[in-house]
């Protein structure tokens, strides 16, 4: 699908239009789009996340919303609640913003941990419960967080087992002088004349066509088996084993597949390539990968680790 005329890849030319040096993160959310997959970007303050996620949000069809992360943020905030009507004596279920097709997390880590859960079930099971009953969300529903990973007041670091309920985790750092120099003539023109976003027909049919076409990327029998070596690399007796706590579950290996299939897509192809399969796995991996405590004390992450994996096991 590198055809400019296909809906998908005006989406993501737009997207792009409106950033400077985030085309792998275009790439991403995209990628994340087509494989109902959710997203943690993580990077320092003013690095166009949430600029990037609502220019994404802008051009989608169905609702979106975002939700701003306080340590005094309660569930209900986020699922919605009970009102009573005075005039029917009954209480009525009023939605909260996590019922959109996108919702956009900031500052996630924000959140106390009882948000968290509540935010955990919406990403896991396209539900939230609220008064003992279950509610689903919309198709498509997609989550993108985001964090600032350089502020630990008042923080609550994400558990594990909801870090890997993302398809893929970004981490994003500073601009390069150029990339800098770029954005400073990019906000200085959009102040004297406000661009108008340009029309981009993407409907739910559109959308679900695409999903349907990734779907049957093919992954050769070959490339399924270099991904389960990647993931099998953190665990016992693979290499990196000695470094890591908690090793990569299966999920990794499912997200970085689907990964790769959307990918292949986005270039072009109906089949998947080594390439599309390296390129991901940081994003795809290291968030599912918990360093012990003499990997961190060396310095190392799970992003590193998953580095070293992909240079030690050969795609053949």
């Amino acid at each position: 699908m590198n055809d400019m005329s296909h809906p998908i890849a005006r989406l993501g030319a737009e997207v792009a239009a409106g950033l400077i040096g985030h085309e792998e993160m275009v790439e991403r959310l995209l990628i994340a789009l087509l494989t109902s997959g959710h997203v943690l970007i993580e990077g320092p303050p003013g690095i166009a996340k949430t600029r990037a996620v609502k220019r994404l949000a802008a051009y989608l069809p169905g609702s979106h919303a975002r939700i701003q992360c306080t340590p005094d943020l309660l569930p209900a905030d986020l699922t919605g609640t009970q009102v009573f009507r005075p005039d029917t004596g009954s209480f009525d279920f009023v939605p909260g913003p996590i019922f959109h097709a996108l919702v956009l997390v900031d500052e996630i880590n924000r959140a106390p941990p009882k948000v968290q859960s509540a935010l955990l079930e919406a990403m896991a099971e396209s539900q939230v419960t609220t008064a003992g009953v279950s509610r689903v969300l919309p198709n498509p529903f997609m989550v993108v967080a985001t964090q600032n990973p350089i502020e630990h007041e008042g923080t609550f670091p994400l558990p594990e087992a909801q870090m890997d309920r993302f398809l893929l985790h970004l981490s994003l750092g500073l601009p390069r002088a150029e990339h800098e120099r770029a954005i400073l003539d990019l906000v200085v023109a959009e102040r004297i004349d406000p661009p108008a976003l340009q029309a981009v027909a993407l409907s739910a049919d559109n959308l679900h066509t695409a999903k349907s076409e990734v779907a049957r990327v093919h992954l050769a029998p070959a490339l399924k088996d270099f991904i389960v070596r990647l993931v099998m690399a953190s665990r016992p007796g693979g290499a990196v084993a000695e470094w890591v706590e908690h090793a990569i579950s299966p999920r990794g290996t499912l997200a970085l597949a689907v990964a790769a299939q959307a990918r292949a897509w986005l270039k072009g192809r109906d089949y998947a390539l080594p390439e599309d399969v390296i390129a991901l796995a940081p994003d795809a991996l290291s968030h599912r990968l918990v360093p012990n405590w003499t990997a961190i004390s060396e310095g190392r992450s799970g992003r590193s680790l998953v580095a070293d994996i992909v240079r030690a096991v050969e795609p053949w």
